[in-house]
């Protein structure tokens, strides 16, 4: 959902930082083989999340949802030289795919593929994290946050996408409507949990940044 005119959208976007050419390539890869390329971060949002990686300069960085990987490179350019991201989806079929694209950036060594559901996977991940990206499976946002509260420094940045839901946040919930229902619950959290300070940005279909205190 845009909540720009398309003109403004576009404006922003020409205004803003150009997206790296390795990017521009894996955009139209996904555009051309992948279902759903609409779940790509693309050039805006893609530019967010590189400029507050690089103000947060993380060390270890954990994305839960990685899809053909975009995201993965924008927040591996704020990383720190020996920085590791670990980045969990549960799609097998998509492994070969973003792997590509990683080995061509030159965060390759660096970023860690793990395939299989993120409730499973991340107690099993022995990591202090400076910077988590929460983009998977909405229903599950909840359960991510209580996971990966205990495994963030301190004065870590969970980020968490799609919270406006196509605006669905402000309508009357349909019955049935499960999905709505947890992310109304999740920015209530977010809100109100005095563990974390959050500010809900209106970017593309909604960016909370988190910081843990």
């Amino acid at each position: 959902m845009n909540f720009l005119s398309d003109e403004l959208d576009h404006y922003v976007t020409e205004h803003s930082e150009n997206e790296p050419e390795l990017l521009v390539q894996l955009n139209k890869e996904t555009h051309q083989k992948i279902l759903q390329p609409r779940m790509l971060s693309g050039h805006f949002q893609g530019r967010v999340l590189s400029m507050l990686s690089k103000i947060i300069q993380p060390t270890n960085i954990l994305e839960i949802g990685t899809y053909t990987g975009y995201a993965t490179l924008c927040l591996a350019e704020g990383m720190v030289e020996n920085g590791r991201i670990d980045t969990i989806d549960v799609n097998e079929e998509l492994v070969d795919f973003q792997k590509k694209y990683f080995d061509k950036s030159p965060w390759g060594k660096q970023i860690y593929q793990h395939t299989g559901s993120g409730i499973d996977i991340i107690p099993t991940l022995n990591i202090k994290y400076d910077l988590v990206f929460i983009d998977a499976d909405k229903d599950n946002y909840i359960n991510y946050f209580h996971l990966i509260l205990p495994i963030m420094n301190k004065g870590g940045i969970i980020l968490s996408d799609n919270v406006l839901w196509s605006g669905k946040v402000i309508e009357e919930v349909k019955p049935g409507d499960f999905t709505t229902k947890i992310l109304l619950e999740y920015n209530q959290l977010l809100k109100t949990d005095p563990r974390v300070e959050t500010l809900l940005l209106p970017i593309r279909d909604g960016l909370t940044v988190s910081r843990v205190k």
